[in-house]
């Protein structure tokens, strides 16, 4: 048996990047697949709004489960402490898509003189910014979850 059973991997960064690279790829073809078909969509803030909320849940997860594992140096539920840790992962993982997703439509508008185009553009780095706070809070659960190898085994 190896030293590795039972312990996962952080999330890595090159996976978090092809996540950020195929949404950028699609972001960026929304704009000039829309405009054929009929009118690009618009972005609102919600869009954002909802992804600075997520961020603030999961960063709260975060906090939360920093406390209680690293300062009291308790132990978690092991099934609270792997679902916090699929949260984690699914939301880096999505964020990053989203993050990119949002960045490659913005960059679709550089230059574009259409009416709404600055507004597109802006709305799109915002909610971009915040999917990739989303990836940044994510990261900081998962390793919340993280335990010390020495700890006491029960």
């Amino acid at each position: 048996m190896s030293d590795d059973q039972g312990s996962l991997r952080p999330t890595s960064g090159a996976v978090l990047a092809v996540w950020a690279i195929v949404g950028l790829a699609l972001g960026w073809l929304v704009h000039p697949l829309t405009d054929r078909t009929g009118t690009p969509p618009v972005i609102t803030w919600t869009q954002p709004l909802l992804l600075l909320l997520v961020a603030a849940i999961v960063g709260a997860a975060a906090w939360a489960t920093w406390r209680v594992v690293h300062v009291r140096r308790e132990r978690l539920d092991p099934q609270h402490a792997f679902n916090r840790l699929v949260l984690a992962r699914a939301c880096a993982l999505v964020g990053s898509l989203v993050a990119g997703g949002y960045l490659g439509y913005a960059l679709s508008w550089v230059g574009d003189a259409a009416e709404l185009a600055d507004q597109r553009l802006g709305r799109s780095l915002v909610a971009a910014a915040a999917g990739a706070l989303v990836v940044i809070v994510s990261l900081l659960l998962e390793r919340a979850c993280r335990v010390r190898r020495d700890g006491p085994a029960d």
